[in-house]
């Protein structure tokens, strides 16, 4: 019997003796051991000296494989998943945890295409980002309110709207975790997790980037060996600037994984002499009403964009059927 409670010390030091002797020396944990661990950071159970060490040697040493699963598992624990909306379409998670500097950021448009064709689509991420213009921002120009309950992401898909929930709503302990960027200055692992969180109940489609190659590695191995089938299938690619959303100018290759097998959804773009027509002001504002003229049909949708959705609506309708 355990007789362990959530407000026990959590001892940490036999995790931070394997997994912090550097990038040559470390040793990965189990994914039973990853979870206990994860859980027991998310429960606020460890010190924050253990706290602070163990963040930064996996910094240093990067997830495997088991890690990131183990992880996944206590950060899904973590939370009361959401109801899994009805209808003929499983829902699309749109994760938006980076905004952007340099294009405008068309995640919203995504957002808003998918919710358009009938599929119940999640943004969940953010509200802000110094220097970066984040989809929250934009979708409340475009008057589209937070959703505070799993009632209200209820409501915004009966209407045919996209919901966002901030992940300080969605998962608090996650959203603390990614706090202590401001005060460690490098990421951490929640930071991934973020990215490939699956909070309903049954299938969903996960819509993932990365922004390094090694994460390309880490995260394909992870959704072919070590995702829960039942928990549905995900498209990775690399990010529009960290944005799941697809490059305007030039679509990205996006894989495809389904029951354990991995396949190349859409082929990468070569250079093309013309470019999409995207918005010439990046902020909140300008990028909201352009956006509200694509949807009106006033100037074109990029057509790798176009393709994403129908890919998404395809793989959507597949999960439910």
């Amino acid at each position: 019997m355990d007789t362990h409670t959530h407000t026990d010390p959590f001892p940490a030091a036999r995790f931070i003796k394997e997994i912090g002797r550097g990038v040559k020396g470390a040793r990965s944990m189990s994914r039973e051991d990853a979870a206990a661990l994860y859980g027991a950071i998310l429960d606020g159970r460890v010190s924050d000296l253990e706290l602070g060490a163990i963040l930064l040697a996996m910094r240093i040493k990067g997830e495997s494989v088991d890690e990131l699963a183990g992880f996944m598992d206590a950060a899904e624990s973590a939370f009361a998943p959401l109801p899994a909306p009805p209808g003929e379409f499983a829902p699309v998670l749109v994760p938006s945890y980076n905004g952007a500097r340099k294009l405008a950021n068309l995640t919203p448009l995504l957002a808003l295409l998918l919710a358009r064709e009938g599929v119940p689509t999640l943004v969940h991420g953010v509200r802000d980002d110094p220097g970066r213009v984040t989809t929250a921002e934009i979708l409340a120009e475009l008057g589209l309110a937070e959703a505070s309950t799993s009632a209200a992401v209820h409501d915004a898909f009966v209407a045919g709207r996209p919901a966002f929930m901030p992940i300080e709503t969605l998962a608090p302990s996650l959203a603390h975790m990614l706090s202590l960027r401001r005060i460690l200055g490098v990421r951490n692992s929640t930071h991934t997790l973020v990215k490939i969180l699956q909070p309903f109940e049954g299938a969903a489609l996960r819509l993932v980037s990365y922004t390094h190659p090694e994460y390309l590695q880490a995260l394909g191995e992870y959704f072919m060996t070590a995702a829960r089938p039942e928990r549905g299938d995900a498209f990775l690619m690399r990010g529009t600037e960290g944005e799941t959303v697809a490059n305007p100018h030039r679509a990205q290759q996006i894989d495809w994984f389904h029951g354990g097998q991995r396949t190349v959804l859409v082929e990468r773009d070569a250079p093309a002499d013309t470019l999409a027509e995207v918005p010439e002001a990046r902020d909140a504002a300008a990028t909201a009403a352009w956006i509200a003229a694509a949807l009106r049909g006033e100037v074109p949708v990029p057509p790798s964009i176009t393709a994403q959705v129908a890919a998404c609506v395809r793989a959507s309708r597949a999960l439910r059927s």
